[in-house]
């Protein structure tokens, strides 16, 4: 099983909704409520920039949710696999784990998870309906990490009309 150049890291796929909400739904309405403590990246050394064929790592309090998407449906979640202080082993590239990039992902630590969101693409083309992507609310900002075509996609807005919003879990603050 390919690792995606992180140690101990066994990425677990699925497709759907139903699947990933079956798998990981209450776990993840758990994360509402904890505060973001730490989030982390993989940097390209060599381009300056986010390679974003690896996890993004959201630890809420110790619980550390990690995200991966791949192909053009199918998403990884895994929990507190990663050890972010194991050094990054992908042949031909220099990558390393950063948790001070993008400022706007940077802003949300230290603040509570007001909701956790999966959501679904509702566009009229390939992915319609299978491809879904993580939201999580804070009281200042969101995130939102999405299928960007067998890569790991991050917005900071509001997901709009293109997508079906399916809440997890809120915060009772």
């Amino acid at each position: 099983m390919f690792n995606f150049g992180v140690p101990g890291y066994r990425p677990e796929w699925l497709s759907g909704r139903s699947a990933i909400t079956a798998a990981h739904g209450a776990r993840l309405a758990h994360l509402a409520d904890r505060r973001l403590t730490r989030a982390l990246l993989v940097w390209d050394l060599q381009e300056d920039e986010w390679f974003a064929d690896c996890p993004v790592l959201l630890d809420f309090e110790g619980e550390q949710v990690e995200i991966n998407h791949w192909k053009f449906d199918e998403v990884s979640i895994t929990w507190n696999t990663v050890d972010p202080m194991r050094a990054l082993d992908w042949p031909d590239f220099r990558l390393t784990w950063r948790d001070d990039v993008p400022a706007e992902l940077t802003a949300l630590v230290g603040q509570p998870c007001w909701a956790v969101e999966l959501l679904m693409w509702r566009s009229r083309d390939l992915v319609e309906g299978a491809s879904v992507s993580l939201g999580f609310s804070f009281p200042n900002g969101r995130v939102t990490i999405y299928n960007a075509l067998d890569e790991n996609g991050i917005e900071f807005t509001p997901p709009g009309d293109r997508y079906t919003r399916y809440t997890l879990g809120t915060s009772d603050l």
